[in-house]
């Protein structure tokens, strides 16, 4: 029997000690992102590790505007995906051509619920949900310069090594960010 349940207990409780919530998103939640684009940025990072790309979220780029998530494969190929979990963020927001200029293909995700005949036809499309994302339009290819390609990797390896740090030492968050 787990620790802290008795005969008494129902099973739905001892679930519930035992068992986590399978779809809290578990991303940082400052406040800027609704639980559906949690939820969609999580199948989209699902479906993008299973091409081969590890991803990060929230990439502050050299422009100042930050993506919702960058990936990155092993041959340096970068991907930026722009999340917008209703019709309204999606007018709400144009910003979004600026991404182009850092990375190599650009693509929209979207939840299931979400016209997709509203996202513009020059980028890819991803609909998705909290486990998982296919991808309904490839996005068209646009190779970065050498240059700005560096700058995008640079901050893509600080930024995941700066939180990968913050697990093991949550006080590093208060100290002065590099760069």
């Amino acid at each position: 029997m787990p620790s802290g349940t008795n005969r008494i207990g129902s099973t739905a409780f001892v679930l519930a000690l035992v068992m986590p919530r399978l779809i809290d998103p578990v991303a940082p939640i400052d406040g800027r992102q609704s639980e559906t684009a949690l939820f969609v940025a999580r199948g989209t990072r699902r479906l993008l590790r299973a091409k081969g790309f590890c991803s990060v979220t929230e990439l502050t780029l050299q422009s100042g505007r930050r993506a919702d998530v960058v990936a990155l494969s092993s041959d340096g190929t970068i991907h930026i995906i722009e999340i917008k979990s209703s019709l309204a963020d999606f007018r709400a927001d144009q910003k979004w051509r600026e991404y182009r200029l850092h990375c190599d293909r650009l693509y929209f995700a979207i939840p299931e619920d979400m016209p997709p005949d509203v996202m513009p036809e020059d980028a890819g499309l991803i609909v998705a949900d909290a486990y998982g994302a296919a991808i309904m339009r490839e996005a068209p290819e646009h190779r970065l310069g050498a240059a700005t390609r560096r700058a995008v990797l640079m901050r893509f390896a600080q930024t995941a090594a700066q939180r990968l740090h913050g697990l093991s030492d949550p006080q590093i968050a208060a100290m002065q960010p590099l760069g």
